[in-house]
C-alpha cells in the first residue's frame, strides 16, 4: 500500500464509471439485480422549456426523490405536493412500498411533512444553523 494516496478535485469520467460499475456489481451480487428506473416530472413554461420539476428513481421497492424544484413564480400553488403525489402514484404502480427524500431547506421540509413524510434522521448544523434532514413515507 502506498504511503500516500493521491487526491484530486476532479473526477475523470472513466474513473467515475469504473467505481460505479464496481459498486453496482457488488450490490447486485449482495442484493440481486436492481430494478432501478428513472422518474422525471417536469414543470414547463408556455414555450415548453423546463423550469422546475421532480427528478428521482425507483428501485428495490423505494422511490428516492433526488431533486424537487418549484420556481418562485409558481410557489404557493401546491405544486410541490402535486409533484410528490404524482411521483408516489407512479412508484406505487411500480410496486414500491415507500419513498424517501432529504433537504436542508426548512420550507421544503414542511412541504414534505404536509405530504405525509416523517423525519428519520437529522444532521444538525450541517451548514451554519441549517440541518440536513432525511424524511420517508410508507405507502
Amino acid at each position: 500500500m502506498p504511503d500516500t494516496l493521491p487526491l484530486s478535485e476532479t473526477v475523470p469520467d472513466d474513473a467515475r464509471e469504473t467505481i460505479l460499475a464496481g459498486i453496482k456489481a457488488h450490490n447486485n451480487a449482495l442484493l440481486g439485480p436492481t430494478d432501478r428506473r428513472d422518474l422525471f416530472i417536469p414543470l414547463t413554461n408556455a414555450e415548453g422549456q423546463v423550469e422546475g420539476g421532480l427528478v428521482g428513481y425507483t428501485g428495490r421497492g423505494w422511490l428516492y426523490v433526488e431533486m424537487l424544484f418549484v420556481p418562485d413564480h409558481l410557489r404557493g400553488q401546491g405544486l410541490a405536493g402535486a409533484l410528490l403525489q404524482r411521483a408516489e402514484d407512479e412508484a406505487k404502480a411500480r410496486g414500491c412500498k415507500g419513498a424517501y427524500i432529504d433537504t436542508i431547506n426548512p420550507d421544503a421540509r414542511r412541504a414534505y411533512e404536509r405530504q405525509g413524510y416523517s423525519v428519520f434522521g437529522t444532521l444538525d448544523n450541517f451548514t451554519g444553523d441549517y440541518a440536513i434532514t432525511w424524511l420517508m413515507k410508507r405507502f
